[in-house]
């Protein structure tokens, strides 16, 4: 199968179709699956605990997309263009149509530490090969509470279930790596500075504990108040984790320096 073909925007009844067809490789159909029962399943008895995402695959509102490769340039140029795709269209898709991304897995295990550098290599690709500058609003320090990664123009928050979780069940996907790209835009109205958004809060929170049998994650913050980006991929292990924030913003986006080794083999 030509897997360029795969790195389309597609919605979620598409998805399923494909899926169903066997027009899809495997590990894309894998995917596909398990993202769907972790978010309208349960586990050990509970439901997932982000209801807002439950809420929008079941009315089938999030947009997806596959990429062959978290390090191949040419893949991820395509990445590029469907994300800027995404972002000129979700508006008119659905009130809470987040981008999720599924990534071809390696063809060995990776590392927690690893898994890390993929998400970051990825991050700071796109803002490398980013064709809008870097939102006004938002700092390019990221030791700024008020930092977030940017990409098109827009504000948005990226977040991440890989394999290599234990203990974050809610984080866990046995596959590879995984983003859903939430603009802040899909935010408003339940941010943590509202009503709405204080309870929904400890409802996630209450849900988290008991989804993953633990306290939630001590890097769990609101927006502007604690830093965002240790969010993107939550810590399972402190040892493997990056201690700063390992991407390189600029409001004139120079080439990369924080990247994977250019002999690097794509995965």
């Amino acid at each position: 199968m030509n897997e360029d073909r795969l790195q389309v925007l597609y919605d979620q009844s598409t998805v399923a179709a494909r899926a169903d067809s066997g027009a899809w490789p495997d590990w894309a159909v894998a995917h596909w699956e398990t993202f769907r029962e972790a978010l309208t399943g349960e586990h050990e008895g509970s439901p997932f605990p982000c209801f807002f995402g439950v809420e929008s695959v079941e009315n089938g509102d999030p947009l997806y997309t596959v990429v062959p490769s978290m390090t191949d340039k040419d893949a991820l140029l395509r990445f590029r263009d469907v994300l800027l795709e995404y972002l000129d269209t979700y508006r008119d898709h659905a009130e809470q149509a987040s981008l999720v991304t599924f990534f071809k897995p390696p063809e060995r295990d990776l590392t927690e530490a690893e898994y890390h550098e993929r998400l970051w290599h990825v991050l700071q690709f796109l803002h490398v090969h980013d064709p809008e500058p870097w939102p006004e609003e938002i700092p390019t320090d990221t030791d700024d509470t008020e930092w977030e990664f940017s990409f098109g123009g827009e504000p948005m928050f990226p977040t991440c279930r890989a394999p290599f979780y234990d203990t974050y069940h809610s984080r866990y996907c046995p596959i590879g790596l995984e983003i859903t790209f939430q603009p802040r835009t899909l935010f408003e109205g339940i941010t943590h500075d509202t009503e709405a958004g204080q309870q929904a809060r400890e409802v996630i929170h209450d849900r988290l504990s008991d989804y993953d049998g633990v306290c939630p994650h001590a890097d769990i913050g609101d927006y502007g108040v604690d830093h965002e980006w240790p969010q993107y991929m939550l810590t399972e292990d402190e040892a493997q984790s990056p201690d700063e924030c390992p991407i390189n913003v600029t409001r004139d986006h120079p080439k990369a320096t924080r990247t994977l080794p250019e002999d690097h083999a794509a995965d």
